[in-house]
């Protein structure tokens, strides 16, 4: 097995709750050596529930694998460290709101100034330029701005009660993922031209840039009648079998082709010729009858086995409705990993999602434990910048290293 792919990268991890630490996480699951970097109240999601022993499993879902140092930045000494720690570091990754770190004086331009190897990213609400640069953003805020959160509503239904946040934050982990991909395109680019890079990765952005459906509230001209635009996944059915049990299938009961396979699965097939069903838009018109033709055949099927077995010989995709913890436990997440167990530094383990790449040669994933905070201060500053015993227990005097540890 060859070395990780991102071995002998180091990255100086200054972010927090999920963005970043999303797109740190997988550059630790590649194999760079992570190094987080947290203020002496820690990262907001160390004290989330569930727990046990002071680990949170929101904070290691994110973070396992990190090594976790704590600086006071406020002070001019932690700012020193941080701008030192920099100079053996091939990047460094933080989501303040923009201007903080220039105003620490350890901004993009000091740092690349002293190590113009260094990629520099930054993960913001809307970026590091432009009117709103300053506006505080998370991410549901941020699925109001960029139009998720109101298209999500009109599909309900467009009730004032359809309009409501969704329980995922989308804009941190999708902008934690494009982030980590700019860093590996930087990273890249650096073999070839021996200089570091400036990122800037905006939520809002990014929320647009994954939205398939952006190019549909952007079209300007005209759209004939009764079609269905952009798949119209939001109306794809939701059947239940006679068992109680849910499934989705993929595919627009009006599509042209697809309205076809529907009809063959249910053993309507001379519906293909009824005048009503003919066009798409005849079929859009009476959907609520097609649809109700799919639910009561689908009570007739005994679990959603039997009712993909049938849509599969009709080229159509069925997925049943389950719980993160149903789909976890299924022969196929225990042949492919998709669940790693980490310590929770009593002995005990807390499962958590693994990575999803798969290599030939190389080992990729999660590895390592959630780390507390400050754990690793003496080893990271003793090993990269030569800090002496003394002077390390020092700065710990003065507050400007600091640690949280259980009590053994």
């Amino acid at each position: 097995m060859n070395a990780r792919p991102l071995t002998g990268v180091r990255v100086l991890d200054l972010t927090r709750v999920l963005a970043g630490p999303h797109a740190a996480r997988m550059l630790c699951d590649l194999g760079a050596e992570v190094i987080k970097v947290e203020p002496p109240e820690g990262d907001l999601t160390r004290a989330t529930y569930p727990r046990i022993n002071s680990v949170a499993s929101y904070f290691a879902q994110q973070n396992a694998g990190k090594r976790c140092i704590s600086i006071d930045l406020s002070a001019a000494a932690g700012r020193d460290l941080l701008a030192r720690l920099a100079d053996h570091c091939d990047v460094v990754l933080e989501n303040f709101r923009p201007g903080v770190m220039d105003r620490l004086g350890v901004g993009a331009d000091v740092l690349r100034a002293r190590n113009p190897r260094l990629i520099y990213a930054s993960i913001s609400g809307y970026g590091q330029t432009g009117p709103w640069a300053h506006r505080r953003a998370y991410a549901p805020v941020v699925g109001a701005e960029s139009g998720i959160t109101r298209s999500q509503g009109d599909a309900r239904g467009g009730r004032a009660d359809d309009y409501r946040n969704d329980r995922h934050s989308h804009a941190d982990v999708y902008a934690g993922m494009e982030c980590a991909a700019a860093i590996l395109a930087a990273l890249y680019q650096r073999e070839r031209t021996g200089e570091g890079e400036r990122i800037d990765v905006s939520m809002a952005q990014t929320m647009l840039y994954v939205n398939e459906h952006a190019h549909d509230q952007l079209w300007d001209h005209e759209v004939p009648q009764g079609v269905v635009r952009s798949f119209g996944t939001h109306e794809y059915p939701v059947l239940t079998a006679a068992n109680g049990e849910s499934v989705v299938v993929s595919g627009h009961p009006a599509e042209n082709t697809t309205f076809d396979f529907y009809m063959r699965a249910i053993g309507r097939p001379e519906l293909c010729d009824d005048p009503r069903f003919r066009e798409m838009a005849g079929r859009t018109a009476h959907i609520a009858e097609i649809q109700g033709l799919l639910h009561e055949w689908a009570t007739t099927m005994a679990d959603p086995e039997a009712i993909e077995a049938v849509m599969a010989r009709h080229g159509l995709a069925v997925g049943r409705l389950r719980t993160v913890r149903d789909v976890c436990d299924t022969d196929w997440a225990r042949e492919r990993q998709v669940v790693v167990t980490v310590s929770d530094r009593r002995g005990g383990t807390i499962r958590v999602p693994n990575s999803p790449w798969r290599f030939a040669g190389s080992d990729v994933g999660l590895r390592g434990e959630p780390r507390y905070r400050g754990e690793d201060n003496r080893a990271v500053l003793g090993e990269l910048l030569s800090l002496p015993a003394e002077q390390l227990a020092a700065l710990e005097a003065d507050g400007v290293l600091t640690s949280r540890l259980p009590k053994r």
